[in-house]
């Protein structure tokens, strides 16, 4: 099992919007999947996914002041805007990721050649 995390603190705002300040209209999202199987060392299988979300601020509702918004809060705006699929995309190729590092389909491996004689 691949738990989620999406971390969404680094933001992109508007310092004035008409009405508001500090909107939010930019997330940097990094999703990190945490496998429950453990690599050779008994360390946890991670993997990550980054990329931003541009966010619909042509109708606030609700506005929440930036000293007041948390990283949970700005995630559900961020899976809000890229919606169901794109969430569901990112989080099956972290574990597509993952999979690779549990079961890898291919590795680097180096010949080693016989030292010089002198």
């Amino acid at each position: 099992m691949t738990t989620f995390s999406w971390n969404c603190r680094t933001v992109d705002v508007y310092p004035t919007d008409e009405t508001y300040t500090d909107v939010v209209y930019n997330v940097h999202w990094t999703v990190m999947g945490t496998s429950d199987q453990l690599d050779p060392q008994g360390n946890p299988c991670t993997a990550t996914n980054i990329g931003t979300q541009i966010l619909d601020t042509s109708d606030i509702t609700d506005f929440i002041p930036f000293e007041d918004l948390t990283n949970e809060e700005v995630a559900v705006w961020t899976q809000g805007a890229m919606g169901e699929e794109q969430v569901a995309q990112i989080e099956a190729n972290i574990e597509a990721q993952i999979e690779n590092l549990i079961t890898p389909t291919s590795i680097t491996m180096y010949i080693s050649e016989p030292m010089p004689s002198v």
